[in-house]
C-alpha cells in the first residue's frame, strides 16, 4: 500500500484549497483508518473557510494547512490494537464531533459539554480546543482519515455513503427533536424547514410521531416540495405572507408544543422571535441553526407560561446508530435527498456552487476515495 495520500488543504484563511500528496496517516490503540468513500460539503463551509477567525476569533480552526471535511462517511480498512467492535471492511459514518476524555464534562459522559470540545475539520469551541483538533487533524476531504472508536456509527447496507454524509445536519436536527421530548402527541413548528437543516427535522418530526409539523420559509415552491413529503402532517408557510405567529395561532390555538429554529446565523431575529410567540403554555423552543446575536426576548412571560429556551449542538455516535436504524427500517425516507457527486479535485467548485442547489434537498458530495 502506498505510504502517501491524496488531501484538499487549506493553507492560508479565504484561499482555495490546493489538492497535494501526503504521508498516509495510521491509527492509534483505539482509533480506525477510514477511506472516505464520500464528504458532505455543508451551506456553511465557504463562511468558515473565509470568516471564522473574524466572527469567533477565540475558538479555533485547525492547524494550517488544514484537512477539512465535516461529514466523511467510508469503509474501514485499519484498525488500531485496542479497537473493538469494529473490524476492516465495516462501512462507517464517521461523527466529527471529538472531546478530551478528562475533563469533568467528559468523566460524567457528558462529551459534547467537554471544555475543549471540537469538530475534527471543521472548528473549535473553545480557546482550549486546539489541543483536541491536533489530536485528530483529518477531516473528511481526503482518501483516508484517522477517528476515534468512540466517534464510528455502522452503516446498514440500506443507508448509502452520500446519504450517511448528511448525517451531521441530520444529526443535529434528531438531537434538538430529542431534547424537546418530540413524539407522538407533539406539534411543531420550524422555522427555515425547506433548509439543509430544516429539511431534517421535517424528516425525523414525521419519524418521531409528530402530530402537526407547521413549516416556514420564504421560497413557496420548496415550502410545496415539504408539504408533499406528508401533506395531511405537513403545513407550510412564506414569511413574505405575515407574520409566523399569527399563522401559527390559526393553524393551532393556543400554540404549539415545540418551535425548532433552523435559520442560520445571518438570518434576522423576527423570525425567532415570532417562533417563541407561537408557543403554547409549557411549550420548547429549541436554537440549532445558530440564530446568533442580542435577541430580545420576554423571560418574564416564559416564566409565567413555563416554556424553556434550549441550545442543542451536534449530537452523539449513539444518536447516529438511531439514525441508521431508521433509515433501514424505514422509518425515514433518505431518498428524498438529491446527491450532487464531486470528484476531490473539483473540491472549490462544490464549496463555491452551494448558491444553485434546491433548499435542503440538494445534497452536495465530495467522493475523494473511489476504489
Amino acid at each position: 500500500m502506498s505510504t502517501t495520500m491524496t488531501a484538499a488543504r487549506m493553507h492560508r484563511v479565504g484561499e482555495p484549497m490546493v489538492l497535494e500528496g501526503v504521508p498516509l496517516p495510521e491509527p492509534g490503540p483505539t482509533d480506525v483508518r477510514v477511506a472516505v468513500r464520500a464528504c458532505n460539503i455543508v451551506p456553511n463551509l465557504a463562511n468558515i473557510l473565509a470568516n471564522w477567525t473574524t466572527w469567533f476569533p477565540q475558538n479555533p480552526l485547525p492547524a494550517l494547512p488544514a484537512i477539512f471535511g465535516l461529514d466523511p462517511a467510508g469503509v474501514i480498512d485499519a484498525v488500531g490494537e485496542d479497537v473493538s467492535g469494529f473490524e476492516v471492511g465495516d462501512r462507517v459514518y464517521v461523527n466529527p464531533g471529538r472531546h478530551c476524555g478528562g475533563c469533568k464534562a467528559c468523566r460524567r459522559g457528558n462529551h459534547i459539554d467537554c471544555t475543549s470540545y471540537a469538530f475534527a475539520g471543521y472548528f473549535g469551541f473553545t480557546p482550549t480546543a486546539s489541543d483536541t483538533l491536533d489530536r485528530y487533524p483529518y477531516g473528511g476531504l481526503a482518501e483516508y482519515m484517522i477517528a476515534p472508536q468512540y466517534a464510528l456509527v455502522k452503516l446498514p447496507e440500506e443507508v448509502s455513503f452520500e446519504h450517511a454524509a448528511r448525517f451531521g445536519y441530520l444529526g443535529t436536527a434528531y438531537s434538538g427533536l430529542r431534547k424537546a421530548g418530540v413524539g407522538t402527541d407533539t406539534t411543531v413548528l420550524v422555522n427555515g424547514i425547506s433548509g439543509t437543516l430544516g429539511l431534517g427535522v421535517a424528516l425525523y418530526a414525521l419519524a418521531m410521531g409528530a402530530t402537526r409539523i407547521l413549516g416556514t420559509g420564504r421560497d413557496r415552491d420548496l415550502l410545496e416540495r415539504v408539504r408533499a413529503l406528508n401533506p395531511d402532517r405537513i403545513s407550510v408557510f412564506s414569511t413574505k405572507d405575515g407574520a409566523i405567529d399569527d399563522w401559527v395561532h390559526r393553524e393551532l390555538p393556543g400554540g404549539v408544543d415545540v418551535h425548532i429554529s433552523a435559520l442560520g446565523p445571518g438570518a434576522p431575529h423576527e423570525p425567532f422571535i415570532q417562533g417563541m410567540k407561537s408557543l403554547r403554555r409549557g411549550g420548547k423552543a429549541v436554537n440549532i441553526g445558530a440564530t446568533a446575536g442580542e435577541v430580545p426576548i420576554d423571560v418574564h412571560h416564559m416564566m409565567d407560561q413555563q416554556q424553556q429556551l434550549i441550545g442543542s449542538v451536534w449530537f452523539t455516535a449513539g444518536e447516529g446508530q438511531d439514525m441508521a436504524a431508521m433509515a433501514a427500517n424505514g422509518m425515514v425516507d433518505l431518498s428524498v435527498l438529491e446527491n450532487v457527486v464531486f470528484p476531490l479535485e473539483k473540491v472549490n467548485d462544490a464549496i463555491h456552487g452551494l448558491e444553485n442547489r434546491h433548499g435542503g434537498f440538494s445534497n452536495y458530495i465530495i467522493t475523494p476515495h473511489t476504489n
